[in-house]
């Protein structure tokens, strides 16, 4: 698998100073957390998901959720259980007869709903548990969430040697993480958990919207999470405790619930003049596509993500895949103030100006933060000077909607 696949070399070089690489589900823990990104759910009733998988249905698709949880009614769960397992058999058998080379799959999550359903898929899936990156694990608490990642660590201690690792992904949206009076405590009981079993911790996720739930909220189409004050400020205690770089987690953003037209209330969040001076006319076009479709909330948030050090976010429609990953590519000026930072980690100097003569580059301030921005780059690639995230999203628009 690689971002932006989709992209000719003749488009590929006109966009990337340094491309996208490939990866797989067996690459190292650290890429893998960086490489979720955008990871579209759906639910495990869905018919199709298969031939949407070998038939590549989705443009720019990295990362499948395959939802027995909050997208399955509670009168269907056995339904949805035999239906995945007969989807993933179709996928295993069709590779194994080479339609499709392993390294084109998207990676893919099973989000359950207990620790008994996670036991019964993995016994149920038995070899074809090597097509499966990770469990989603929502609603994590550590009382389930020991359990979870001790049949986790089990599967990992029993595979067989070559076949990947199996990783969770805990999703904190209980009542206990979002109640101010019981925030802390759960929080440092969740991460001592996460502590123990790191190894097979992938990433770990904010589910806003079953915090929203508890006080009766929805964000508008207008509005970010951030500007909703509950919401905001747990998310910074998550950040405050599991981004902190001495023991470090890749954290993944809140979902964006909107892909439909309807009435403005405010104004657009998009500003006119990055999409003019990308591209033109066309810019002007593009950014007025994005306003009508109700995405502009979107990017705004995504951004938002980035500067609070989130990586990656959950997303409920295929139109939204391009936009995230191309929020999350490196600039030219940002690889090169980073690359710069850890080359002149040597103790021969402590601040430099940046070759862009627009900032002081401090060597041991700014040394976590250019390590992230390597990390980044790898999956995600570096854009040429010239070019912008709109121009990237402008190649996309004209595959989808063209």
């Amino acid at each position: 698998m690689r971002y932006f696949n989709y992209l000719s070399l003749e488009e590929e070089q006109e966009l990337f100073y340094s491309a996208p690489i490939h990866y797989n589900n067996s690459s190292e823990q650290e890429l893998l957390a960086y490489a979720v990104g955008a990871a579209l759910y759906c639910p495990a009733t869905r018919p199709t998901i298969a031939r949407d998988i070998l038939t590549e249905r989705h443009q720019g698709l990295t990362s499948w959720v395959l939802d027995l949880e909050d997208a399955v009614g509670d009168h269907q769960v056995a339904m949805a259980e035999e239906l995945l397992v007969q989807q993933l058999t179709q996928l295993y058998i069709q590779l194994q007869q080479e339609q499709v080379h392993r390294d084109r799959l998207p990676l893919l999550f099973i989000r359950v709903r207990s620790i008994g359903q996670l036991e019964r898929m993995i016994d149920q899936l038995g070899e074809m548990m090597k097509l499966i990156t990770g469990f989603m694990l929502p609603k994590f608490d550590p009382e389930q969430g020991l359990q979870y990642f001790q049949a986790i660590a089990r599967y990992n201690q029993e595979k067989d040697i070559h076949a990947p690792v199996l990783y969770g992904l805990p999703i904190l949206e209980t009542a206990a993480v979002i109640y101010r009076e019981s925030r802390v405590e759960h929080l440092l009981a969740i991460k001592k958990i996460l502590d123990a079993y790191k190894p097979y911790v992938l990433n770990v996720r904010i589910g806003a919207t079953d915090f929203s739930s508890l006080f009766g909220l929805r964000r508008s189409p207008d509005m970010t999470i951030y500007d909703i004050a509950p919401i905001r400020d747990c998310m910074s205690d998550i950040i405050n405790l599991f981004g902190r770089m001495d023991s470090p987690y890749v954290i993944s953003g809140p979902v964006w619930e909107y892909f439909a037209n309807g009435e403005r209330v405010l104004k657009p969040m998009l500003r006119q003049s990055p999409f003019e001076e990308a591209l033109g006319d066309d810019g002007r076009k593009l950014r007025k596509e994005y306003i009508n479709r109700h995405v502009d909330g979107l990017i705004r948030e995504v951004i938002m993500d980035k500067e609070n050090g989130i990586i990656g976010k959950t997303i409920i429609h295929p139109t939204h895949i391009g936009l995230v990953q191309s929020l999350y590519t490196v600039t030219r000026e940002e690889f090169e103030d980073a690359e710069s930072i850890i080359r002149n980690n040597n103790g021969e100097l402590g601040v430099f100006k940046s070759g862009y003569a627009n900032k002081m580059n401090e060597i041991k301030p700014h040394l976590n933060w250019a390590q992230k921005i390597i990390a980044r780059s790898q999956i995600y690639g570096v854009l040429h000077e010239q070019q912008h995230f709109i121009s990237l999203l402008s190649e996309q628009e004209q595959r989808i909607y063209v």
